[in-house]
């Protein structure tokens, strides 16, 4: 579905990706770990356009979309949830979730706010309240319920779990491998805690400066020592 094939990315001078090769197959969970300044962030927004890939190519579904405009991108399927929520904290829970769904067609409003509810219940009892009065969850929550409210073929996740206390991480885990698994959704993940983020991948990367150093299923980057070592708090 997704590929993105020697994509350079510069702020400036600063080069903040080199080379970085990424392959995101239909229906998979494809998880991308490493440190803070790695250059995590800027492959998902380079993905969807800003900034652009200085060199390099980016496809989805086959079509070149490495100098698409955003607004294009998100139309073609593409929604991201990113890093620090940016829910739009004076307009309510209902409003953020229809400007979620501009792009998709209304006759289907109802049924994605309808669908999000079952998967967020909290945001159902919150549907009035502003988004800047509700918890950390509860904002994570919205961004990824807003989302999904364009109907997209491929999410992008950033740092869902940033911030949260271990049992609302561990229900936005449950939530992320359940539109995997029901609405066939394809998910690309990116993520600072490691260890839930590739129990739940199909596959990972590792990301080091702005490289891919390394690549493999969930299981066999939760078994590398070097993983184990650098993000997995020496394996434990």
């Amino acid at each position: 579905m997704l590929s993105v094939s020697g994509v350079h990315t510069f702020y400036g001078n600063i080069e903040a990706l080199r080379g970085v090769d990424v392959e995101v197959a239909e229906r998979e969970i494809v998880t991308l770990i490493g440190a803070n300044g790695a250059g995590k962030s800027t492959l998902l927004m380079t993905i969807c356009g800003n900034p652009r890939a200085t060199t390099g190519t980016i496809t989805l579904n086959g079509e070149d979309i490495t100098q698409r405009p955003t607004f294009e991108i998100v139309r073609m399927g593409v929604a991201q949830s990113p890093e620090g929520r940016r829910i739009f904290p004076r307009m309510t829970v209902e409003e953020n979730l229809r400007m979620g769904a501009v792009t998709a067609d209304p006759q289907y409003y109802d049924e994605d706010r309808a669908r999000v509810f079952d998967l967020f219940p909290r945001l159902k009892e919150r549907v009035e309240q502003r988004g800047g009065t509700l918890s950390g969850g509860e904002q994570q929550m919205l961004a990824i319920a807003r989302a999904l409210m364009s109907r997209p073929r491929l999410l992008l996740l950033d740092e869902p779990s940033l911030g949260l206390a271990p049992m609302v991480v561990k229900q936005i885990f449950e939530v992320i491998r359940e539109i995997n698994e029901s609405q066939k959704m394809t998910v690309f993940l990116v993520e600072q805690n490691a260890f839930h983020a590739l129990r739940l991948a199909h596959r990972g990367y590792v990301m080091v400066n702005g490289q891919i150093t390394l690549t493999g299923s969930g299981d066999e980057l939760l078994a590398n020592p070097e993983v184990r070592a650098a993000y997995l708090e020496g394996g434990h």
